[in-house]
């Protein structure tokens, strides 16, 4: 009988019929008094969206103390009616350090004893114990990892918790213990990514830091296999401004032997790297091919709207932003779709009450902070964007871009010194990122720091190249360049800037054309000099 109900309840699971579910459970349940057949009936319930239910249950039947799986469920549902404090009452809000190391260590070192049993370690004449041996081994290592696995899921949790409660510190702290005690446990190592809680040298510090050996599957070939194999997706979701060439190794890998080149997660990767070297157009084109065949594939949008907005691609954003509008309002994505729309067509005031409205559906939705900061800063209003750029850097603290638009904003209001200390902490998070050097040369050009002005400007130039991206995207890094070879009389190499410039995409820019005139007056070559000039004034 145990068996038929234990068979209907999970053929009435497997169809979504949670009541039946539900109802054959409980019967089951009473039957049995099972702990582990209670534990499942709470799950059908948390399933169900009954959050007070399943924790209700939980504590009638005293399971919260039964096991990690138990107390990771009912911390769950806490969090799930906003009762962080009680989760974190639930979970205890220090995480497990013995497990911090040991924890791949002993899964290692069960995997290697039944590695050993089943080559026959033990001899001809033990058959019976080696089998009695092995089925013991993997019954716990079955449960040992089971328990790992729920403590470190209890560890992302307790970093859910501390992000709601503005502890950005010690939530990331606990996303990383959940990634150090289960390179498996991905919703934590996303959370980091996602929200920008670690920098693009702590990134990859960080997954130089993780374990994947102790990833364990049937035998030890496979294992080593499955561990790069997830060493590399975890690759593809580093920040594309450091090492983008071992980024490039692992998807090419991923898409040749493992057929992931049509992978959305694999795509989104690529196209992000082809955003940060200013290549819009290839950044469209993919986001473009995923969203006509998933086209609420909200994970894509923020990417997908930038490009749009870098292209002017208005009446694609209208038609965007007017769909998600009418079928997907409870998304936050829907209204930065909106707000960059209202962005793109200059009604700033329309884009600043949409952004807003997206980051108050999602308080931790860094497209929208940095969206609505962006509308104060093209009004002139200096002090409500740097407010705006200060927030988004205290939710975001891994990405150097508030930091970066901080320095711009202090730039425009000639407050140098700020400007230098914004870009210089931005330029700690991140030392790829050719806009920041730019930033950073300018305000030594402004400080009359000519030679460490030439000296950025010019690693802004070798960085832009390392990085693959769009020459034309940096011509102004070059104009730049050039000004600042003016300034400090060699005349020769500005010469040569303003040529480069002019050659590669400003054929008609009046501001180049002069200072070219100038030079070659400097350079005694007056008729060449006369024919800039009227170049400008043309």
């Amino acid at each position: 009988m145990q068996k038929f109900l234990k068979d209907w309840r999970q053929d009435a699971m497997n169809r979504h019929q949670y009541d039946s579910a539900i109802f054959i459970g409980d019967k089951l349940l009473a039957l049995t008094n099972d702990p582990i057949d209670a534990f499942w009936l709470a799950q059908v319930h948390f399933a169900t969206g009954n959050y007070s239910r399943a924790l209700t249950f939980l504590e009638k039947h005293k399971l919260i103390d039964h096991s990690p799986a138990c107390r990771y469920l009912a911390a769950h549902c806490c969090i799930k009616q906003s009762k962080y404090e009680d989760a974190l009452s639930t979970l205890g809000d220090k995480t497990p350090a013995h497990l911090l190391g040991n924890a791949n260590k002993s899964r290692r070192k069960l995997q290697h004893t039944n590695g050993n049993a089943r080559n026959g370690v033990h001899g001809k004449g033990s058959n019976r114990t080696d089998k009695a041996e092995r089925s013991e081994n993997r019954e716990r290592e079955k449960e040992y990892t089971s328990d790992v696995k729920y403590e470190a899921a209890m560890c992302y949790l307790r970093g859910i918790c501390f992000a709601k409660q503005n502890s950005y510190d010690r939530a990331k702290e606990c996303y990383m213990d959940a990634v150090r005690i289960d390179v498996q446990c991905f919703e934590a190592f996303d959370q980091l990514m996602k929200n920008c809680l670690l920098s693009p040298d702590e990134e990859w510090a960080f997954l130089e830091s993780l374990e994947f050996d102790a990833v364990i599957t049937d035998n030890t070939d496979s294992s080593q296999e499955a561990a790069q194999f997830a060493r590399m997706l975890y690759t593809t979701r580093l920040s594309k401004y450091k090492n983008p060439s071992e980024f490039s190794n692992a998807v090419e890998s991923l898409s040749q032997h493992y057929n992931l080149h049509a992978n959305p997660d694999l795509l989104l990767s690529k196209a992000e790297l082809l955003f940060t070297q200013c290549r819009f157009k290839q950044a469209l084109a993919i986001t473009s091919s995923v969203l006509d065949t998933d086209q609420y594939n909200f994970s894509f949008l923020p990417l997908h709207l930038a490009c749009l907005h870098e292209l002017r691609q208005k009446n694609a954003l209208f038609l965007l932003s007017h769909r998600l509008a009418d079928l997907h309002p409870e998304e936050p994505a829907t209204w930065l779709a909106v707000g960059v729309y209202y962005l793109t067509i200059g009604q700033i005031a329309e884009a600043r009450r949409f952004f807003s409205k997206a980051s108050m559906m999602n308080p931790h939705f860094g497209p929208a902070w940095i969206g609505f900061a962006h509308t104060f800063a093209l009004e002139g209003e200096h002090d409500q964007a740097v407010s705006a750029y200060g927030t988004a850097a205290r939710l975001f603290q891994g990405t150097h871009l508030p930091q970066l638009f901080l320095g711009m904003q202090h730039l425009q209001l000639r407050n140098l010194t700020l400007a230098h200390e914004y870009l210089t902490a931005a330029h700690a998070l991140c030392r790829a990122d050719p806009l920041l050097l730019n930033e950073m040369g300018v305000v030594f050009y402004h400080l009359d720091h000519l030679g460490d002005a030439v000296r950025v400007f010019q690693q802004a130039l070798a960085v832009a190249a390392d990085i693959g991206s769009d020459p034309k995207a940096w011509l102004a890094t070059r104009a730049n360049l050039g000004h600042a070879y003016r300034r400090r009389h060699e005349w020769a190499l500005a010469l040569a800037e303003f040529d480069a410039v002019l050659r590669q995409g400003h054929q008609r820019d009046a501001a180049v054309f002069c200072a070219k005139g100038i030079v070659l007056l400097e350079l005694g070559r007056g008729w060449d000099a006369i024919v800039a000039l009227h170049e400008a004034l043309s």
